[in-house]
């Protein structure tokens, strides 16, 4: 149900103070308005909401049982706006680095940027500090208060104990080869197994996924194998050689992109899993992190990596 455009916050605003001060004319006092405007404020408000929220006795102005529960809303919708209002005015009135955000290395490399350039403009005053690394260790900093966001994968129920978790998309494995590697082109699985491969170490989001891919398809071993989640070396490693790179098709994107890597054409559907922003259980979000995280939305959304 929408809200009546007809009630404003000036109505709300007589309205609590009314209740507050239990008088009209104490009400008209302090907001420096006459008795007749704060009467003819509450007359309009009633109308638009169609019940009596206050009766007058003699003592002063009491509420009625509708006013009572109107209050409730009244009040903490204004005292909710007045709370965003600050914020907003203390985030931008500050200096240097406000939020700090950890990300995992295939939405640092896909999601953050867009948001960091976008939050850039609409916000250049909020600093923004990013951290990279392996799931585990990013909600660790999260709840000892390191971080005020993690953008990465769902972890482990024990992990993720006091944590929201809001799901953005979903994102597979990708194997990826040197352009002019042996297998660009070939889908057969098991070919894989002739060549070193860079796997995810099991500190790695992906690394239960990545395993039981292998195991699905009936590949127990493989040629040398290096385990690591620093995708740096990922990058330069399966450049210089003929290893296959497991990891997560956020990471190499646009090097897939750019003709820089090749995506070896394997059906990898099955390792699909959730990617979102994860928040301590506790508190609000301040406003500058709002910001960001509607940011990161509006990535995802021009991205389209949600559909």
């Amino acid at each position: 149900m929408e809200i009546d455009r007809r009630i404003k916050i000036r109505h709300l605003r007589t309205f609590v103070e009314v209740a507050r001060m239990a008088s009209v004319g104490k009400a008209a006092e302090l907001m420096h308005v006459s008795q007749p405007a704060v009467s003819k404020t509450l007359a309009e408000l009633e109308s638009v909401l169609g019940a009596r929220l206050m009766e007058r006795n003699r003592s002063g102005v009491s509420l009625t049982p509708v006013g009572q529960m109107f209050h409730g809303y009244a009040s903490s919708s204004l005292a909710a706006l007045r709370q965003g209002i600050e914020g907003v005015s203390e985030t931008l009135a500050a200096g240097g680095p406000r939020l700090s955000v950890g990300a995992l290395p295939s939405v640092a490399a896909r999601i953050v940027p867009d948001a960091a350039v976008e939050m850039g403009r609409i916000a250049p005053e909020v600093g923004i500090a990013i951290i990279t690394g392996p799931n585990g260790y990013l909600l660790s900093e999260l709840a000892n208060g390191a971080v005020d966001l993690v953008i990465g994968r769902l972890g482990n129920p024990e992990a993720m104990a006091g944590h929201s978790f809001s799901q953005l998309y979903s994102e597979r494995i990708s194997l990826v080869v040197r352009p002019g590697h042996p297998l660009v082109g070939r889908s057969d699985v098991a070919a894989i197994a002739d060549y070193p491969i860079v796997f995810p170490n099991r500190d790695a989001a992906i690394r239960t996924l990545a395993e039981q891919f292998f195991i699905a398809q009936g590949i127990r071993r493989v040629g040398h194998r290096i385990e690591t989640v620093a995708e740096t070396f990922g990058r330069a490693y399966v450049r210089m050689t003929d290893a296959v790179w497991v990891i997560s098709s956020g990471v190499v994107a646009l090097d897939v992109a750019e003709g820089m890597l090749v995506e070896l054409p394997i059906a990898m559907r099955e390792t699909l899993g959730p990617v979102g922003l994860t928040l301590r259980g506790e508190g609000d979000p301040s406003p500058a992190l709002r910001m960001f995280i509607e940011a990161v939305r509006r990535t995802v959304a021009r991205l389209e990596l949600a559909s």
